[in-house]
């Protein structure tokens, strides 16, 4: 009742709750033959599983001056990708996760993203593929980086975080000869610090010279990289993440994308159930267009406008 008098509505039609009960049993009736919910995300966590082993294994044994194992790396992610209709951004979390297989995780986790936000950001669709790609690939320079330094279970020191910024030459170094991925892909591998101010390393470039792929890939990395485990940092909350991306939108990543991407994913969340930062538990009942991160939540039967009360936020999504 709340909402509606907030936003001036006189009346409404009231739903006859035995027929929409005999409806919803026809419905579940005539849908026996379509796999589970539970099905379907087992199957997106399977796969996921199998590209995290896939790209494991590549970490773990390439040896320079091998024949890269490109055709194995992108079987497997197709896979992947037939199951992004399970596949929920602020929701999704590995089932089994270790801290030193982060950089894999984020990779991963990345090309899904990367692979969405391609398709909402208006890219072709004979691109969506090689946006994956360009998100899973990005930090394949840790391969000839000091195993030590990507397992640190502590914060690295400046030269330590010079030798890892290298990761994006090694990388480029790496792809740029593999027929198999066009030239957006390789470049994403260099360009994904870069930053559209000119801040961003290796090279210091602004808006103009970096890639349309990187450009993607920069917001899928930075957003897992704050919402997975790391062994010194807990992961944040997706909706303040979100925020911070919102802030880095002016001068740091690209804008239009950033706002394509949080309108997005926090579309259709009505009945989400979440907990905020004070460890109560609501239902999402409202999103302001204005506010994405900030919606509506109640909390039996209160509802907190996030928008006012700036001292909450969602801490973490409960059920989806």
């Amino acid at each position: 009742m709340e909402i509606m008098q907030a936003f001036l509505v006189s009346s409404a039609v009231i739903e006859d709750t035995a027929q929409a009960a005999k409806g919803q049993m026809t419905a579940v009736q005539d849908d026996t033959q379509q796999p589970s919910a539970a099905q379907v995300s087992s199957d997106l966590h399977d796969e996921y599983d199998q590209m995290v082993k896939t790209l494991r294994t590549v970490f773990n044994s390439y040896i320079s001056g091998q024949s890269f194992p490109i055709m194995d790396i992108r079987t497997q992610l197709e896979k992947l990708l037939l199951q992004m209709k399970s596949y929920h951004i602020l929701s999704f979390a590995p089932r089994s996760f270790a801290e030193t297989d982060y950089y894999i995780h984020n990779s991963v986790c990345s090309a899904l993203t990367s692979y969405q936000l391609a398709q909402w950001a208006g890219f072709k669709q004979k691109e969506w593929m090689q946006i994956a790609l360009a998100g899973l690939l990005k930090d394949i320079g840790n391969i000839r980086l000091d195993r030590s330094i990507l397992t640190k279970p502590t914060p690295l020191t400046r030269e330590e975080t010079e030798e890892m910024k290298q990761h994006t030459v090694q990388g480029y170094q790496l792809l740029k000869n593999i027929a198999a991925l066009n030239e957006g892909v390789k470049l994403a591998a260099l360009q994904h610090h870069e930053r559209v101010d000119g801040t961003g390393y290796p090279l210091g470039i602004d808006s103009t010279k970096i890639h349309p792929y990187a450009k993607i890939v920069s917001i899928a990395d930075i957003f897992h990289a704050m919402t997975l485990n790391k062994a010194y940092r807990k992961a944040e909350s997706p909706y303040l993440v979100l925020e911070q991306l919102q802030n880095d939108a002016f001068g740091k990543l690209d804008p239009s994308y950033v706002t394509v991407f949080i309108e997005k994913v926090t579309q259709f969340h009505q009945g989400t159930v979440v907990r905020l930062s004070d460890d109560r538990i609501g239902e999402i009942v409202f999103s302001d267009r204005l506010h994405p991160t900030r919606p509506w939540v109640s909390v039996h039967g209160q509802i907190i406008n996030l928008t006012k009360d700036r001292h909450l936020h969602i801490k973490e999504i409960v059920k989806t």
